[in-house]
C-alpha cells in the first residue's frame, strides 16, 4: 500500500527536522506507538505499537533505520515489525522545503506491505486506517511544534 500527503508547519525547517528526527518526540504523536527505545544515536531505534483493523487487533514490535539523512531537508527511513501471525514492512521518505515567513512544507511518501494473517483477513481496511492514523499523527506534529 502506497500512501502519501503532505502538511504546512508553521516553524523554520531546522526545527521541524530536529522534531521528526527524534524518536522520543515523534512517538507520543503516533497513535498506539508504546515503548521506544533508541538502538544506535540518530540512526536505530526499536518501537511497539498496538494497531486496529475493525474488530482486528495486532502489537506489533519492530525496529526502524534512518538509511539516509541530508539534514535538514530530506530523510528515508526503513522499518520492519512483527506481531502474532504477520509482519510488516516500512519505507518512508520525507522532503522539508523552508517556505516564507519561516513556513516549513513537509511532503512524504510511505509503502506499507504487511504479509500474514493481518493482511488476509484485513486487507480491505489497512489503506483506510492506515491513511486516518497518519493524518493523526501529522496534526499532532504540527499541533506540538507549532505551540
Amino acid at each position: 500500500m502506497r500512501l502519501a500527503g503532505s502538511v504546512t508547519i508553521k516553524a523554520p525547517r531546522q526545527k521541524v527536522w530536529d522534531f521528526l528526527t527524534d524518536p522520543h518526540k515523534v512517538a507520543p504523536c503516533a497513535p498506539g506507538v508504546g515503548a521506544v527505545e533508541v538502538i544506535e544515536g540518530g540512526k536505530k531505534f526499536r518501537a511497539t505499537a498496538a494497531i486496529g483493523f475493525g474488530t482486528i487487533k495486532a502489537r506489533f514490535t519492530g525496529e526502524a533505520e534512518w538509511m539516509e539523512m541530508d539534514a535538514p531537508r530530506r530523510a528515508t527511513i526503513r522499518a520492519h515489525g512483527t506481531a502474532a501471525g504477520s509482519a510488516a514492512d516500512i519505507a518512508a521518505e520525507m522532503l522539508l522545503a523552508e517556505g516564507a515567513a519561516a513556513l516549513t512544507e513537509l511532503k512524504w511518501t510511505a509503502e506499507v506491505e504487511v504479509m500474514g494473517q493481518l493482511a488476509s483477513v484485513a486487507s480491505r481496511l489497512m489503506t483506510p486506517v492506515s491513511q486516518k492514523l497518519t493524518e493523526q499523527f501529522f496534526a499532532s506534529v504540527k499541533k506540538i511544534i507549532e505551540e
